[in-house]
């Protein structure tokens, strides 16, 4: 029997434990990975040559991820492992590729797993596109990559257990963390217990951060809402300003910002792939249309991990084995005995955890209603959250996609990654129209900015 073509994009979590599934299974999978070792964000390893422990670099997760690094370590010559390699754009039955920023080729595929991840999910308030100001992945990124903070004093501003596990590893690593600052109530967490509860070991996980913030003696403080980053173009950040649930105003001194507000699906991939989209009213965001194993609505698409439900390391890594045994049944090899009911009971509790936590740290979409006119919403193009409902009010464009080709909101180097839901979220209220009602960002490849050199000889190799 002739080996199927499969490839699995991200080599995180639930790429990881996806291309574990396929090699036991006997099947060798490309695997396709932009960063340029294994781990994916939430379990990023540190530079050959620095030798933290795992215990300080990860915290809580310090077994988990050192699990995940030696599984992988593990699957050695049976995978043809690419790292710094991005996915950029997927055609019929064919994968895209850059390797190392030179080289583009064209993957042909029988089968395909998108184990993307996400990126932080970003609201804008005033003063955000100064520098100094970072959103918690990066954040995580200069403490595992580059063994540094990014200021001498940080506040953290936003909501969800990012928020709280960011600014924990920081206090751990010796940095000063002078506030942490949640938009969502403390009361929203208490009504959402009883889904939470599912998962009872990550529940005191959540209480563990919280532990360590205030031994640290960090201010933290719930039911906030931001007012300003205060700062000058010439000096960046050097304070942050928000309003307390009871209506008076606290001001942090400091010089380096960190924002947040849970997860985003990085999803471009799937949209490439003409995978279908269904809109979570929960969450508030377009999400690709999927099965219980993780089947696209496109055949051979499979679709796992944070990149296509927001479900964190374990479940990601759930998701991962999952997509690859209906991969595996698929194409005729069924695993013996049928992992597959386990699996899915297992992400049906953390679907329910998922949304505790919605209900818990809700993504605070009034505040885009409330952003000043001359607040910036996308910082790689600098269009204003007036200009948005300029273009709402003047030109007709109620739906995102039209007021991007009027604005130019979502066209810059992140193709609306970071300011695409808060855009949406303007125009919905300009509009005066449900969020759903706007649409979302339509994907384009390529996904990220290729230099031009790259593309003379796209298609011409095959891999």
């Amino acid at each position: 029997m002739a080996q199927p073509r499969v490839i699995v994009v991200g080599a995180g979590p639930a790429g990881v434990r996806a291309a574990q599934t396929f090699v036991a299974a006997g099947v060798r999978p490309i695997l396709v990975d932009e960063g340029r070792r294994d781990g994916g964000q939430i379990y990023r390893r540190q530079p050959e040559g620095f030798t933290r422990p795992y215990a300080n670099l990860y915290g809580s997760e310090a077994k988990k991820a050192e699990d995940l690094h030696r599984s992988f370590e593990a699957l050695g010559s049976k995978v043809d492992y690419r790292p710094e390699t991005l996915a950029w754009n997927v055609t019929a039955k064919t994968l895209h590729v850059l390797h190392q920023g030179h080289h583009t080729t064209a993957l042909p595929f029988d089968a395909l797993v998108v184990c993307s991840g996400a990126t932080d999910r970003l609201m804008p308030v005033e003063g955000w596109n100064l520098a100094g100001c970072y959103s918690l992945g990066a954040s995580q990124i200069a403490l595992k990559s580059q063994a540094c903070a990014i200021g001498r004093r940080i506040v953290f501003i936003g909501t969800g257990p990012l928020l709280y596990l960011v600014a924990s590893q920081y206090v751990q690593a010796g940095a000063t963390v002078l506030a942490v600052l949640d938009t969502s109530p403390f009361s929203q967490r208490l009504r959402a217990l009883p889904a939470l509860a599912a998962r009872p070991g990550l529940l005191l996980k959540g209480f563990a951060l919280n532990h360590i913030l205030r031994k640290a003696a960090v201010a933290v403080h719930t039911g906030v809402t931001p007012l300003r980053i205060v700062g000058e173009a010439a000096t960046g950040v050097q304070g942050v300003r928000v309003r307390k649930a009871d209506g008076s105003e606290l001001r942090f001194d400091c010089d380096a910002v960190a924002l947040g507000y849970h997860l985003r699906a990085e999803s471009q991939l799937a949209d490439l792939a003409r995978c279908e989209f269904t809109f979570d009213s929960e969450s508030r965001q377009w999400l690709p249309k999927i099965d219980i194993d993780g089947r696209s609505s496109v055949a051979g698409v499979y679709l796992a991990g944070d990149g296509a439900r927001i479900l964190g390391a374990d479940g990601a890594e759930a998701a991962g084995r999952l997509a690859a045994l209906a991969v595996l049944s698929d194409l005729g090899r069924p695993a013996s005995p049928d992992p597959m009911p386990a699996l899915r009971h297992t992400l049906n509790k953390m679907d329910r955890f998922r949304r505790g936590l919605i209900k818990a740290f809700p993504w605070p979409h009034a505040q885009a209603a409330a952003l000043p006119d001359a607040a910036v919403v996308c910082r790689c193009e600098t269009i204003t959250a007036g200009e948005l409902r300029r273009v709402v009010n003047e030109m007709g464009g109620k739906e995102l996609n039209r007021a991007k080709a009027f604005s130019r909101v979502g066209m810059g180097r992140c193709q609306g990654r970071f300011c695409g839901h808060a855009a949406a979220e303007v125009v919905a209220h300009a509009a005066g129209v449900p969020i759903e009602m706007v649409g979302r960002l339509r994907g384009q490849g390529p996904v990220k900015p290729l230099p031009m050199a790259a593309l003379e000889n796209a298609g011409a190799a095959n891999g």
